[in-house]
């Protein structure tokens, strides 16, 4: 039954790349086959809860700017009737998947019993939702940031009692996502890093986040939850420095604590720029070190210099993503969660939906032009070229030697390399044949 809410707005169809309607799909064909899987396997879209319908269009400098039927989001009723309009949106959309917080789908109530009853009673509302509508969870989460018991951080703060606060909290998350069916559950510190050293041990702090993530491991493992453990790194905001700062970062601290085949990453666009980095070069490290997960997608607004989480419209950067996840063999248990929200002045349902098309269809026209340079292999060649040398035996040989010899070779051969181009201009033009 129809909430009201997206009155007038059927739902959304593939109408081809002439289409001017800005609520259909001009890109994204669920049913097209690129490489041989459906585009809507290989893209595995989700919508975030929070930012679509949890979000009120406040920010730092202004107050909420939706005005929603379920705002306040104080009781059980209001959320139910957010869920009721969730779930019809993710059918006008056909959207495969959708991600939560237990803060975004229940009422803050200020205790930890009454916030667990009111996640497993709204959980008990998606399951006949998520049927109806064929919208699986591609991952849940633990909101342990916003609230003020979190200010000093979750795993990582000097009292123990939140510690224990925060551990029962994703402990309740975990049997949702698991009792949902969820394939994968995330854990993002918004707030597991410090303000300044004055009042921190760093040893102490880095000592308790690795013990609780084993916590988390032995947990999954406990209630047979067969998804993957995804960590998502941040650099800073609200904090100055986020023990996960970016994937580098997290990969040395997975490894360091024995946690490398356990838990994989999670990487969102707009961090990658806080930390940096290209959104690129997080997916293609996560790939190389073996821990890439999932995926975030949004973008960041460049002049602002902090994390707008705006939807993506850059094919370019879109498609150079998708080439390095597919190249990795593309998603496993991972996705593509629309990490982004509408700008405080795109207050009409209308707008929500026209969001995620026109984002599905970026997407969409990204992996098709990624899939095609995979296809064409231009790159890979220019890389192989590029790195032939190592393929003779006496440069392998080399990796199994010494220094010692390695410079009796040098002296005896009279080696003296001259550089050779990188060819980047070359490339940059190649990849614009696709984009």
């Amino acid at each position: 039954m129809s909430t009201g809410f997206f009155d007038g707005i059927a739902p959304v169809r593939y109408a081809g790349p002439e289409s001017t309607d800005p609520l259909s799909f001009r890109h994204y064909d669920p049913e097209a086959r690129v490489m041989g899987r459906r585009l809507e396997d290989h893209l595995r879209f989700a919508v975030a809860y929070w930012h679509s319908f949890a979000w009120e269009g406040n920010d730092p400098f202004g107050g909420p700017t939706f005005v929603r039927p379920w705002h306040p989001q104080d009781e059980m009723g209001r959320a139910r009737m957010k869920a009721d309009v969730a779930f019809e949106m993710f059918a006008l959309l056909g959207q495969p998947f959708f991600c939560f917080h237990d803060a975004d789908v229940r009422p803050e109530t200020g205790d930890y019993a009454g916030n667990l009853a009111g996640l497993d009673e709204i959980t008990d509302y998606f399951g006949p939702k998520m049927e109806e509508t064929g919208t699986g969870l591609l991952w849940g989460t633990a909101n342990l940031f916003t609230h003020r018991r979190f200010m000093s951080g979750a795993a990582t703060n000097p009292d123990p009692d939140v510690f224990a606060f925060a551990a029962a909290t994703v402990k309740g998350c975990m049997d949702a996502t698991h009792k949902l069916g969820g394939q994968n559950y995330v854990l993002w510190g918004g707030r597991e890093g410090y303000e300044t050293l004055l009042n921190t041990d760093l040893e102490q702090e880095l000592d308790h986040l690795a013990r609780f993530l084993h916590m988390v491991v032995d947990y999954k493992h406990k209630i047979g939850f067969q998804g993957t453990i995804l960590i998502e790194p941040k650099p800073q905001e609200p904090t100055k420095h986020q023990y996960d700062y970016d994937v580098a970062t997290t990969a040395g601290f997975l490894r360091k604590h024995g946690l490398e085949s356990e838990v994989k990453i999670n990487i969102e666009c707009g961090h990658a720029v806080l930390a940096g980095h290209s959104f690129e070069h997080e997916i293609a490290l996560a790939v190389a070190e073996g821990m890439f997960g999932s995926i975030d997608m949004n973008r960041n607004d460049y002049q602002s210099g902090w994390d707008t989480d705006q939807f993506p419209n850059n094919v370019p950067e879109v498609a150079l993503a998708y080439y390095h996840i597919l190249k990795g063999g593309g998603f496993g248990t991972g996705g593509t969660n629309f990490d982004a929200k509408l700008r405080r002045q795109s207050i009409d349902p209308q707008d929500l939906v026209a969001a995620h098309v026109g984002a599905m269809d970026v997407c969409a026209r990204a992996l098709k032009a990624a899939a095609a340079m995979l296809e064409d292999g231009g790159l890979e060649q220019a890389l192989r070229e590029r790195y032939a040398g190592w393929s003779r035996p006496e440069a392998q040989a080399m990796l199994q030697g010494d220094l010692a010899a390695i410079q009796k070779r040098v002296l005896d051969e009279g080696i003296a390399p001259e550089p050779r181009s990188g060819r980047q201009e070359i490339l940059e033009a190649y990849v614009n044949r696709f984009v």
